[in-house]
């Protein structure tokens, strides 16, 4: 192993060690807390929904806005109180528990502002990893954070299930407090000093939005990565709306096999996320932005295919390759961004893709499940299959076909 690499980059393992316990904290949450109103507070299907929705709603809500607080701040101790508040924010809900005070909306409003938190987060580690490792470094740390986010994806859920059998879910949600916790006792170790954001001429809000609307909708490349993921998720979620339907009454697996081919997407994950920083040695890490969709992207075509008997496996198989493209894409994709984006726009940038990009998910799941009802599950799948297979055209037919590697400097850019 080089002795340049990141594994010797003491600070980037604490970076490393607290977004790795900071994405597990949110995956296993985003299970115990249905868990818990639905076994718990007898949550109506209603409620369940409502709560749902609030653990993704910052991102719709605040998701612009948070990217010029972030621009105007430094970005490590931003990481620490969202850390520091999710960890108070759940940590109230066993202890009013334990007080037999504990209520539905309680739960939802602890999401709620869970979500917001995490929103600030995730914008911040976008923003800082820049100015931890260097922009040359970047493949190589998306890379390795996207590990993290692979595995507490595919493990999560199970874990929480586990916790929640164990200690009950309500106790469950401490394990998910302490791992925030965690996360900020690493980030509170980093030595780098970051320095103040440059003082800038006094702007309204909106205005600051949208000087970072203009940057990712006026550079081509941008447009079209912010497109092209935007499609994607809105498949995305179109298919997750159907897909447990389509599985278990079309292709006739039980729940154990519904789980087994479900998985395979987070494998594919790992598997990409493992190797996403070798590909993009040999590809080249803007080609790879339009490549790697353009030729594992068209597997999800595989899953409306599956039927009774071994072509159940065929889902597997497609969402595994599928899975594995989206990771190295996302590695590419966002290490390009980062490395073309003056510093003092990265939390704008950042967050003017990520409200886009995330926004689509519940619009797709939404139009997902009216099209189940209109046009019958099987063709819901395939049509989400075929959008996501055609989303990659973004990217292929863009100004990035030209280009192999990326410019390490935003005015090399």
């Amino acid at each position: 192993m080089s002795s340049d690499s990141l594994w010797f980059h003491q600070d980037f393992r604490r970076l490393w060690a607290g977004d790795t316990a900071s994405q597990f904290g949110t995956f296993v949450g985003h299970t115990v807390l249905p868990v818990l109103a639905a076994t718990v507070l007898n949550a109506s299907p209603l409620e369940m929904g409502l709560l749902t929705a609030a653990e993704h709603a910052a991102f719709l809500l605040l998701g612009l806005p948070a990217g010029v607080w972030v621009d105007r701040m430094r970005r490590k101790p931003l990481m620490l109180r969202a850390d520091l508040a999710r960890a108070t924010l759940l940590l109230s809900v066993p202890l009013a528990w334990w007080a037999d005070v504990l209520t539905l909306t309680h739960l939802i409003v602890v999401a709620l502002l869970v979500s917001v938190c995490t929103l600030f987060f995730d914008v911040a580690y976008q923003s800082y990893l820049p100015f931890l490792v260097g922009r040359v470094k970047l493949v190589e740390g998306n890379a390795k954070l996207q590990v993290s986010q692979s595995v507490a994806h595919v493990t999560g859920p199970g874990l929480a299930g586990v916790l929640a059998q164990v200690l009950g879910a309500a106790n469950a949600v401490t394990a998910v407090g302490l791992s925030y916790l965690a996360s900020a006792s690493c980030l509170r170790r980093i030595r780098a000093v970051e320095p103040e954001p440059e003082p800038r001429a006094e702007r309204t809000l909106l205005a600051d939005i949208g000087e970072g609307l203009r940057f990712v909708f006026r550079n081509p490349n941008l447009r079209a990565i912010t497109t092209c993921t935007a499609v994607g998720n809105f498949a995305g979620g179109g298919l997750t709306a159907v897909q447990v339907l389509f599985l278990t009454r079309h292709v006739g697996l039980s729940p154990a096999g519904v789980g087994f081919v479900l998985a395979g997407a987070g494998v594919g994950g790992v598997l990409g996320a493992l190797a996403a920083s070798r590909l993009m040695r040999v590809l080249g890490q803007a080609r790879a932005v339009w490549l790697v969709p353009l030729v594992t992207w068209p597997a999800e075509l595989l899953v409306p295919l599956a039927a009774p008997g071994w072509r159940a496996s065929l889902a597997a198989i497609g969402l595994a390759v599928t899975g594995a493209g989206i990771v190295v894409y996302n590695v590419a994709q966002v290490s390009y961004r980062q490395a073309i984006c003056p510093d003092r726009l990265l939390g704008r940038m950042n967050a003017s893709v990520r409200f886009v990009v995330w926004g689509t998910m519940p619009l797709g799941g939404l139009l997902g499940g009216v099209l189940g009802e209109l046009i019958g599950v099987p063709a819901t799948v395939w049509a989400t299959a075929i959008l996501l297979a055609a989303a990659a055209l973004f990217v292929v037919c863009s100004p990035l076909r030209r280009l192999r590697d990326v410019p390490q400097t935003p005015a090399a850019a």
